[in-house]
């Protein structure tokens, strides 16, 4: 009855907000390194690692993702690159290069290097273009690319694998390509379709290279390390499967709707955060503080891009305010369709 709203209490506001559900999913999103690094360490592969992964949260995805279709099969066919280029490149490709980085890196230092991929866009449409970027996003770049410095740490005792380095770098590439695929807004599929539907693909994609002999292939029966606990291997895949993929994706969507895509995507770069907290509890890794630094300086760069494109997207809609002709705008290059990211 009017005047006899429900009160909420501090914390269902928050939830309410998007806000609690954005931390949740960079949270459990933030745990996919440590999962699986405890498995690399007794023997699986990181193709193993990401091909038991995909293929356990595509299974258990497609429950929902089925009667979000209503029926309308056709958007499948209707969106089947849009599909295939999420599962190849955002699914398959972004998270075996990070599975490879973490094998030779620390969590958080592969995750740094991940995160690197706006300020890969950034570099990119700079000399595509040869239009010089806004202060803010050239400062924010700057800051990112100082940052990269320190968490290589050249000159310190922390010794870096190149390998790993180089693995780390290909996931913010293939991340990079994601963003520019997706840059338009895509609203005829639902988004855990889109992640049901990627992830799938990249689990075929995943069991076809290991058939044909491309990707090693091996998994082992040992129990894993999760700090002070040593707990079956199945505890570890199935954190890996049910918490980092499945509830983060889902939780991640949720958080999107109810906070819009940009803003949801700031609050993801805490799951840096969270993944270094998580791999110095279960894994007993801490970058070094020049590393730390280094992460900071690299969070806050692409704080500063995002900003940047906040505000010009904001620029152009006042600009266009009030006129019914349509109005030519370039896509925004870290605006992606479907609310839906390929985050490790």
């Amino acid at each position: 009855m009017p005047g006899q709203g429900v009160t909420r209490g501090p914390a269902a506001g928050f939830l309410a907000s998007g806000l609690g559900v954005a931390l949740f999913s960079s949270a459990v999103f933030g745990l996919s390194g440590s999962f699986a690094k405890a498995l690399l360490e007794t023997g699986w592969t990181p193709g193993a690692a990401v091909t038991a992964r995909l293929t356990g949260a595509a299974i258990i995805l497609a429950v929902p993702a089925v009667p979000a279709l209503r029926g309308r099969w056709h958007q499948l066919r209707d969106n089947w690159l849009t599909i295939l280029l999420f599962g190849l490149i955002g699914v398959a490709a972004c998270q075996l290069f990070y599975f490879n980085a973490v094998a030779r890196l620390s969590v958080g230092v592969a995750l740094l290097l991940e995160y690197l991929a706006p300020v890969i866009i950034v570099l990119w449409l700079w000399a595509a273009s040869r239009r010089r970027p806004r202060p803010l996003t050239i400062a924010g770049t700057l800051l990112s690319l100082g940052g990269l410095i320190l968490v290589l740490d050249l000159t310190g005792a922390v010794k870096i694998d190149v390998i790993g380095v180089l693995w780390g770098i290909a996931a913010a590439v293939c991340l990079a390509i994601y963003f520019f695929i997706t840059a338009r807004e895509n609203d005829t599929l639902p988004p855990i379709v889109l992640a049901s539907g990627g992830l799938m693909v990249g689990a075929a994609v995943m069991w076809l290279a290991a058939a044909t002999g491309l990707l090693p292939m091996a998994f082992s029966t040992a129990d894993t390390k999760l700090g002070p606990w040593v707990t079956p291997w199945w505890v570890s895949l199935g954190g890996l499967i049910v918490m980092a993929t499945v509830l983060a994706y889902v939780s991640g969507i949720v958080a999107a709707r109810a906070l819009g895509s940009k803003v949801a995507s700031f609050v993801s770069l805490t799951e840096v955060l969270f993944a270094v907290i998580w791999a110095w509890l279960l894994l007993g890794e801490l970058p070094g503080p020049i590393q730390l630094l280094g992460g900071v300086l690299i969070v806050g760069g692409v704080v500063l891009v995002r900003v940047d494109e906040l505000r010009s997207s904001r620029t152009v809609a006042a600009a266009a305010g009030g006129s019914d002709s349509a109005v030519a705008e370039r896509p925004a290059p870290l605006d992606h369709a479907n609310d839906v990211e390929p985050v490790p």
